[in-house]
């Protein structure tokens, strides 16, 4: 089925900033609760959010397979169990409906009312029920960066890490939407010289720049998706911060892993950019050495060249950026990562969510944590206001943005923001 709506010389009747993450071309779904107190699907064209279900209510879906409700719900599980056919579809007729020269629905002002938001009259909702959330530990610099900090530079890498996907299993009631305040945690620490664990605020909190993948359900219990077919399950992408309290993770990780230094708190952008939107910037991945074993080897531009910044900006200052990176650093592909996720049989159903790890490139201003930022705290960063940090302060909103440009077209994810409050005694 052809990609009408990935056109690049398409353009709308519905004003669009420059340099707006959302022309024409893009099409995200995400969730909003109206000026009406309705929840609803919608998707955004520039600064103007579209109510999917009032679309469809008013006929504009003519001619697709879609149930009477499917927009009429509070998380996009159910359109995306419908799989790539309908999305597509639908993706497609909304662009010709705001097509510039259709005035099917731009001359009919009663239906506009009905259909048409400014962002201001609208709250954003996290997009899907997250039923299963897991994060990987995708980039290889990353991965470096931390193997070099907490163990011997020499052998950064643990000898499983180039040859699978490393994951683990996260906590998805804890994910929450952009704007959305994150309370500093508190928990045990390593213990001093008498032995006994330190007990209180995270000192070391830190954001991970990540991305997400939304998938659609992809596999009966106890069979496995194949790598060739792997992205047909994948819905779309999110920016992902996955706030982490370093100290409480240090003290907690061994043997199975991070817990409550991760679940407190996971911040996503609300809209969820489709994997057709993101086709034309498709781009190679990093050289992987040694070749994966055959269920992994996956051929191709595996990866997506999508910028992605992040700033910090104090309660009472100006926004500091402080690292710039690239989604295309990511070693394992989200195919790739899909694919191990099910090959020993683990079911991925509609909605899932699977981070990418933190995404550090090949430059100190590349690095996506504090962690690697100050290298553990050992070199601040000075922020604009002339104050430094060496990880996150109470007050501190951490921004961050990823979009895609290329031949003049971009297509962006919005921000993915959280202010850190005090914790609470």
């Amino acid at each position: 089925m052809p990609l009408t709506a990935n056109n690049p010389k398409r353009e709308t009747w519905i004003d669009v900033p420059e340099n707006s993450d959302f022309p024409i071309q893009n099409i995200p779904f995400g969730v909003f609760l109206t000026r009406d107190d309705i929840i609803t699907i919608g998707t955004r064209i520039g600064d103007t959010a579209i109510d999917l279900a009032a679309l469809h209510q008013l006929g504009y879906f003519k001619g697709i397979d879609l149930t009477d409700d499917i927009f009429l719900q509070d998380s996009l599980n159910d359109f995306i169990a419908d799989g790539r056919k309908t999305w597509r579809l639908v993706r497609n007729r909304i662009s010709d409906i705001f097509l510039k020269g259709n005035h099917e629905l731009q001359t009919n002002r009663a239906h506009c009312s009905k259909i048409l938001f400014k962002l201001s009259e609208i709250e954003m909702q996290l997009p899907v029920d997250v039923g299963d959330y897991t994060d990987f530990y995708a980039s290889k610099e990353h991965a470096t960066n931390v193997g070099s900090l907490f163990r011997d530079p020499e052998n950064a890498l643990l000898p499983n890490w180039l040859r699978i996907p490393i994951g683990y299993h996260g906590r998805s009631s804890s994910i929450i939407p952009s704007g959305t305040p994150v309370r500093r945690p508190v928990g045990q620490m390593k213990p001093g010289e008498d032995g006994v664990p330190g007990f209180g605020p995270s000192k070391l909190l830190d954001f991970e720049l990540e991305m997400a993948f939304i998938t659609t359900a992809a596999n009966d219990l106890g069979k496995r998706v194949d790598i060739s077919e792997a992205e047909d399950y994948i819905f779309g992408l999110v920016q992902f911060n996955d706030w982490s309290a370093r100290d409480i993770q240090a003290w907690e990780y061994v043997p199975l892993g991070p817990f409550l230094g991760k679940s407190f708190a996971s911040t996503i952008s609300p809209w969820i950019v489709t994997l057709d939107a993101l086709e034309p910037f498709r781009t190679d991945g990093p050289t992987q050495d040694p070749e994966p074993l055959p269920y992994l080897e996956q051929h191709g531009k595996m990866n997506f060249d999508i910028n992605l910044q992040v700033g910090i900006k104090p309660e009472d200052g100006e926004e500091t950026v402080v690292a710039n990176s690239n989604f295309k650093y990511m070693y394992w592909s989200m195919a790739q990562q899909l694919t191990h996720h099910t090959v020993n049989g683990c079911n991925v159903r509609s909605g899932d969510m699977m981070g990418s790890g933190t995404i550090s490139g090949p430059t100190k201003d590349s690095y996506g944590s504090m962690l690697e930022l100050t290298w553990r705290g050992q070199n601040p960063i000075k922020l604009s206001d002339g104050t430094e940090r060496k990880f996150i302060n109470d007050g501190d909103t951490v921004i961050m943005r990823a979009h895609c440009e290329k031949d003049g077209l971009r297509i962006g994810f919005g921000e993915c923001d959280g202010k850190v409050l005090p914790a609470i005694l």
